[in-house]
């Protein structure tokens, strides 16, 4: 007697499984395509910015330093998105905050995430970059593989940034995944850019980020 199939992979699976190869494969072209005078910092030069005051991290640990990025914690702050059947126009215009309720949770307390919903989540870090630097917002691989993808979007940080980093948090799972505040949760990769130039628009500081 043959032993049964195993069952297909539930589809949310299947689609981590590509969104997150995806995400590698445009990762991988970026990389490759950088001018000559823009690059990955590797951890020495990360820690060269950092005496020198072209990237500042508050609280700052050191141990967070990666090979070639830092890892940034998760705080206790969030925003869960309010049940409804409005149709929200996608504009410049639209306010997130409109969509979302802000809960901040006590200590020892976490947040859960249930299967195939969303949230949005901060750092706990503060990272303030010089003109010469911009960065990528990536997610931890021992997280994907629960399913969680730490930022699903927007991962491109400019140069001149000044405030903490918020997080587009998305359970691709079939099971409820609790979010510890300060767990390591994502990290960021910085790059030193050709030329020069700053970030001064509509998420500059840390007032109305989250």
């Amino acid at each position: 007697r043959s032993p049964p199939r195993p069952l297909p992979p539930p589809s949310s699976l299947l689609l981590l499984h590509h969104h997150h190869h995806l995400l590698l494969l445009l990762l991988l072209h970026f990389l490759l395509h950088l001018p000559p005078q823009m690059a990955v910092l590797a951890k020495g030069e990360i820690f060269k910015a950092i005496e020198s005051g072209d990237i500042l991290i508050s609280p700052y640990n050191a141990d967070s330093v990666g090979t070639a990025s830092v890892d940034l914690t998760l705080s206790n702050e969030f925003r869960f998105y309010k049940p409804g059947l409005e149709v929200v126009p996608v504009k410049e215009d639209t306010d997130f905050k409109d969509l979302t309720e802000k809960v901040i949770l006590k200590e020892g307390e976490t947040y859960l995430l249930l299967p195939h919903c969303a949230c949005l989540g901060i750092t706990t870090e503060q990272i303030s970059l010089s003109p010469k630097y911009c960065g990528l917002l990536e997610g931890r691989s021992r997280f994907a593989r629960l399913g969680l993808f730490v930022h699903i979007t927007a991962g491109f940080m400019n140069p001149g940034i000044n405030n903490r980093q918020v997080l587009e948090i998305y359970n691709a799972s079939n099971h409820p995944l609790a979010l510890v505040p300060g767990t390591k949760i994502c990290q960021f990769v910085f790059m030193k850019m050709e030329g020069e130039a700053s970030y001064s628009g509509k998420f500059q500081g840390d007032g109305n980020i989250l």
